[in-house]
């Protein structure tokens, strides 16, 4: 076999390897007549030094062939981009079943339910979303590690993006940063809300390192809160809620600080016969994709206990 043959076989087996390691993803130009670079920088939002870096490693690929950063590309031209090889992470699989929303070979979406922490901590070692999706991982041949794009609190149900590789994660996290990814919450809260709509503009702050709780404080970061009232109860009102910010407990402490806290919430309320966990849940979320920068929107639906509570 000579060395030509031999390099046509190495970036076929490349190619293949790349749709199941998620340790790289293709791209197909839409434009005629740009360079790569331009692809890189413009298209996709990659740093020079990255661009740099990728070209020198020979890990920019055309039509499955290694190019430079100046080569021109063309409409239909699949543009190949491959990651330095990463060690997985040290997650224990666990096999558990997942609510799957959304899945290419850039990320997993999963509607996490309530009970479940998202990532392994002391008390919760081996049950947890990042075990199952371990599992998930390993059992599908996505060699990748666990990239977690949003967290939910243990009580709290709904969607919860994980990024396949670097890039995705650092582009849906740089659009969490700047609020451009949308958020929409249900929540029941206690007490009859009057207006039909409101927004809660209250920084929130942690005032001691050691307390979990947060509160609204002055000296808190800016955090915003919309709130839409759906259905209104005997002394219960059923809201929509869209995050502006996204700080942590923000709607279970803005809530609170209006005095129509989470009915179930045992940090900032107490606990309830009507429902065993805080009444939240992340049921819906829109973002730009980070390679085909289509807009996309994921829906969680109501969870039983959240439907039971309604209809009680």
């Amino acid at each position: 076999m000579s060395n030509n043959d031999i390099d046509k076989v190495s970036l076929r087996e490349s190619h293949e390897n790349c749709q199941s390691n998620n340790n790289c993803f293709n791209y197909t130009i839409q434009e005629n007549d740009k360079s790569v670079k331009e692809i890189l920088l413009g298209e996709l939002n990659f740093s020079r030094r990255l661009c740099v870096k990728l070209e020198e490693s020979g890990k920019i690929l055309l039509n499955e062939k290694p190019v430079k950063l100046k080569k021109r590309v063309y409409i239909d031209d699949i543009l190949t981009v491959y990651f330095e090889d990463e060690k997985e992470d040290e997650y224990d699989p666990v096999e558990m079943p997942l609510k799957i929303l959304y899945e290419d070979e850039s990320m997993l979406i999963v509607d996490k339910p309530p009970f479940m922490v998202v990532h392994p901590t002391k008390s919760h070692f081996y049950d947890t979303l990042a075990n199952g999706v371990r599992f998930y991982f390993d059992s599908h041949n996505i060699r990748s590690k666990i990239r977690l794009v949003n967290r939910l609190d243990m009580n709290t149900s709904g969607i919860v993006i994980i990024a396949k590789n670097s890039f995705i994660h650092n582009e849906l996290s740089k659009q969490m940063k700047e609020n451009t990814v949308e958020k929409y919450y249900y929540a029941i809260a206690e007490g009859t809300i009057i207006q039909d709509k409101g927004t809660i503009d209250a920084p929130i702050t942690r005032l001691n390192d050691d307390d979990i709780m947060r509160t609204v404080d002055p000296s808190g970061k800016e955090s915003i809160t919309h709130y839409e009232v759906i259905d209104r109860f005997d002394d219960m009102t059923l809201l929509r809620l869209k995050l502006e910010t996204g700080r942590t407990h923000q709607i279970r402490v803005h809530l609170k600080h209006i005095r129509h806290p989470i009915i179930g919430d045992s940090l900032y309320n107490r606990e309830s016969s009507l429902i065993n966990r805080q009444a939240l849940h992340c049921s819906e979320m829109s973002f730009t994709h980070p390679i085909t920068k289509k807009r996309i929107n994921i829906k969680a639906e109501l969870p039983e206990d959240f439907k039971k509570l309604i209809k009680n």
